[in-house]
């Protein structure tokens, strides 16, 4: 399935937004209802200095984004591509499913406010369903699959030792399906994705999919929430 951004001065804004809202106080939930409550990383990085990196991808990269742009530590969670090549790292060639990109987030983090670990724990609990193979809600295809990529082999090693421990205790009813691989290059998105869950609230697929999934983290992830978003448009660090 592939979603359709709005246009900033879209002539339909209003009603989408009275549309949304309808939709969300129907079922202001979903995505929160599908928060699981987990155990944090027993294998965690070592703290280091400067900033560091962390690529994820777990669906629509909106939602993911808008979630760590809530978070404490996060210096910059921007929307883009990885998996695929730079000749395919287009928004429309994506969504055809055969690049071999993810929808992914990369994520620059200060490890002595957020560690790996926690990052890894958060997108686990509250950003996606890392059962849910080839898809996320109503997104499906490869491009929405689940997938960390690596900067290093200490994660590499945390990603595989956390997704052995989440299976083992058996904390989803079914097994985990994120892939996790070497990261070869991440491609910033279109100024258009970027910061979209901030910008554009009352969106429908925003406000039933992603929204309620802000409201998991401030809810289960307290101590790591922030109320106003890093966003891209301001953030200090960008690369």
């Amino acid at each position: 399935m592939r979603r359709h951004p709005l246009k900033p001065l879209s002539l339909c804004a209003a009603a989408i937004g009275a549309l949304a809202i309808t939709i969300f106080a129907a079922a202001p939930s979903r995505a929160a209802e599908n928060a699981v409550i987990i155990p944090p990383p027993a294998v965690d990085a070592q703290a280091a200095d400067g900033i560091q990196t962390a690529v994820i991808a777990g669906g629509c990269f909106w939602g993911v984004q808008g979630v760590f742009q809530h978070t404490a530590g996060v210096v910059n969670a921007v929307s883009g591509y990885a998996g695929g090549s730079k000749a395919t790292a287009d928004y429309n060639i994506v969504s055809t499913g055969a690049t071999g990109h993810a929808e992914s987030v990369e994520i620059k983090y200060d490890p002595k406010k957020i560690s790996y670990g926690k990052i890894l724990q958060i997108f686990f609990s509250v950003a996606h369903d890392p059962t849910q193979l080839n898809r996320q809600g109503p997104d499906s295809g490869t491009q929405y699959r689940s997938a960390i990529f690596t900067a290093n082999d200490e994660q590499k090693k945390v990603a595989d030792a956390y997704i052995a421990q989440l299976n083992a205790a058996k904390v989803y009813r079914k097994p985990i399906v994120t892939k996790v691989g070497p990261l070869e290059a991440f491609y910033p998105a279109e100024a258009y994705h970027q910061d979209y869950l901030t910008l554009h609230p009352t969106q429908p697929y925003i406000a039933y999919n992603d929204i309620p999934k802000v409201e998991a983290l401030k809810k289960i992830f307290a101590e790591n929430y922030i109320e106003k978003p890093t966003l891209v448009s301001s953030a200090k660090v960008t690369n």
